[in-house]
């Protein structure tokens, strides 16, 4: 027997951010190894769900999960949209030209809103790290509102797939 099951979300039936966007991720590579259509399918579909939930903020960083019981007063999750950024600007070359545009668009948006203060640490602050504001595990209170490594690599990732895409030097 199947059943919806989450070990980092805020419940069985919310969508935990991270792992959203890691499915989007996840999909859209599978498509570019095996050009398997199923793979495309789905992480359009995945990339609607993020894109057009009414618990997205306008800045497009996600709270933690998109269903967190205390939003808007939920912690938002730099992790998460760095992921999803990522996944965007790479699924964009794989769909048709309106959801490309829509993938660079919100990609664009999140890039610049991780690009602020808000979400950019000081150079020699934050230990190190690009990103601050990241959530681990809250469920189990690790790694909340912190810099995470994987947080700052697919920051960087998304940097240069958007500088790629754009042909700026």
């Amino acid at each position: 027997m199947q059943e919806k099951r989450t070990a980092q979300g805020s419940a069985d039936s919310s969508a935990w951010a991270r792992g959203q966007s890691w499915g989007l991720y996840g999909y859209t590579v599978m498509y570019r190894e095996t050009k398997d259509k199923k793979y495309v399918d789905h992480a359009n579909n995945i990339a609607q769900f993020l894109l057009n939930n009414p618990n997205l903020p306008a800045d497009k960083i996600p709270y933690w999960d998109y269903d967190a019981p205390n939003i808007p007063n939920a912690l938002r999750d730099a992790s998460a949209a760095a992921i999803m950024a990522s996944a965007l600007l790479e699924l964009s070359g794989y769909t048709d030209k309106e959801n490309a545009e829509k993938y660079i668009t919100a990609a664009r948006t999140i890039l610049a809103n991780l690009s602020s203060s808000h979400y950019k640490a000081g150079i020699g602050t934050n230990g190190g790290f690009i990103l601050e504001h990241s959530v681990g595990h809250l469920p189990q209170k690790s790694e909340v509102d912190v810099p995470l490594t994987y947080a700052d690599y697919y920051f960087l990732e998304a940097m240069k797939r958007y500088k790629d895409l754009s042909g700026t030097k």
